[in-house]
């Protein structure tokens, strides 16, 4: 019997998985699952990844064979013990793992593989979508209003396959991996999703049937149930964008659809750039930006990973973040907004802290993000786009249903006051129970103040090159 092996990575799912889909065809199947260290998984990830793992595991009838180290170590011997012909994956996009299948693709056909690729992360690969000069695109509207447009349709999502399981015992275990926490924090963070396959198709039906309708306004409403909440699924690969995009597809033309679809193709234009900027976590892509002032200031920084800047919807956002491992997309924007412009504090800080933190931590969606709202990315509207957090507050958590939640200590304030504290009488907070930089923190940057410091910093680099 001719053995295949497919390595699952961001592609932990048996339907609409190509390069499975092509193993599964050609053989009796060994499941692989590789740790990289050098992927430096933050602390959420791995949590959410063990938890996937486990529901794939269980999907293939405990035959998921799991590695921790390097793949060009362990593939080449896999196949070697097992006699396989076949190995696929789908491809990456960031450099390292670029590089890395470029040249284990290389050294396994030297030994007489058969080495298949796919694309299962992707609506349209980078390279198909350029300008007219075959230059990449540095905004998106015209990147998916044109570029994608005029590109071949997404493929349709494919079946799971039948797949034959190569009869080997399993010699390594999940809990080998030591993905979990210690202590076990998981649980009650997770308490709320379903990694896995199912999980995904579960919420994304739940979507389609109760959120899509009032998308396109309700999405930016904290309380509201109008996010899919599909951004975790889709960073581990338990379900592929073609089936979310075909899924809402089917649904009834209409304004909240189309700007879901249009969300999509956000997802597809940070990969964009991701692959035409390999060091985009790190470099700006608005290379004037390299002189750009940044304040060094652990101690802000660290209140605002801890949610106590003062600012209540800043707060609630951070602390979202850390008791669910999540957090709405219009608050992402305002806590972003004020850490690197009203306290100049520089985007890879941010970076950082939320690849530890989101369960939806990727490689490109959390740089492309960062550097978008920091103004040094691939944007039309610069640095000057400063979001003012008690004005975002006021209009988008008007009832102050989001600030209850998560910043308690503010729940009895009459609602005017809730977005910005420091402004109520005396008498209002008295009677909320609240004394400022006792129960609740004075604001540790002064926005108008901070405001001005920001677009002053800018006019510093105005002139310097791109």
């Amino acid at each position: 019997m001719t053995v295949s092996i497919h390595w699952f990575r961001r592609d932990l799912r048996l339907s609409d998985n190509p390069a499975l889909s092509y193993a599964a065809k050609r053989g009796a199947l060994l499941p692989v699952y590789i740790l990289e260290e050098a992927d430096a998984p933050g602390g959420a990830t791995r949590a959410w990844l063990h938890r996937s793992l486990e529901a794939l595991n269980a999907a293939l009838n405990g035959a998921l064979h799991v590695y921790r180290g390097d793949p060009a170590e362990i593939l080449p011997r896999l196949a070697e013990t097992h006699g396989a012909e076949t190995l696929t994956w789908n491809r990456r996009y960031d450099a390292r793992g670029m590089d890395c299948d470029t040249a284990l693709k290389t050294e396994l056909r030297t030994r007489g593989l058969n080495v298949h690729s796919a694309n299962g992360a992707l609506l349209w690969e980078p390279m198909d979508v350029n300008k007219a000069d075959g230059t990449p695109y540095r905004v998106f509207s015209p990147f998916f209003r044109k570029g994608c447009a005029a590109a071949a349709p997404p493929r349709e999502p494919l079946p799971a396959p039948s797949i034959a399981l190569l009869d080997v015992p399993n010699d390594t275990a999940l809990d080998d991996l030591a993905l979990r926490p210690t202590p076990a924090w998981d649980e009650d963070v997770l308490a709320d999703w379903t990694p896995g396959e199912a999980g995904a198709t579960a919420r994304l039906e739940a979507f389609l049937e109760e959120g899509l309708t009032g998308y396109k306004e309700g999405r930016d409403i904290p309380s509201a149930p109008h996010v899919s909440r599909l951004s975790p699924h889709l960073a581990f690969g338990e379900i592929s964008p073609n089936t979310v995009w075909y899924g809402a597809k089917a649904q009834p033309a209409s304004r909240d659809r189309d700007h879901f679809m249009s969300e999509l193709g956000w997802r597809e234009f940070s990969y964009n750039l991701l692959f035409h900027n390999p060091d985009m976590d790190w470099q700006n892509l608005n290379r004037k930006f390299d002189g750009f002032p940044w304040c060094d200031a652990p101690d802000l920084l660290t209140a605002w990973q801890k949610g106590q800047t003062g600012i209540p919807i800043v707060d609630a956002g951070m602390r979202e973040l850390w008791q669910t491992g999540y957090m709405h997309n219009r608050v992402r924007m305002i806590v972003a907004s004020f850490l690197v412009k009203n306290l100049r504090v520089h985007w890879r800080h941010g970076l950082a802290w939320f690849h530890d933190t989101l369960f939806d931590a990727d490689p490109a969606n959390n740089p492309a993000s960062w550097q978008w709202v920091a103004g040094s990315g691939a944007d039309a509207a610069p640095y000057f786009r400063i979001f003012n957090p008690v004005t975002q507050s006021a209009k988008f958590d008007a009832e102050g249903a989001y600030l209850r939640r998560y910043v308690p200590e503010l729940a009895r304030l009459p609602d005017k006051y809730l977005h910005a504290p420091w402004e109520a009488p005396a008498e209002v907070l008295r009677g909320a129970g609240i004394v400022l930089g006792t129960d609740y923190p004075h604001p540790i940057a002064d926005l108008r103040e901070s405001r001005q410091g920001a677009l002053s910093a800018y006019d510093q680099i105005k002139g310097s090159p791109s």
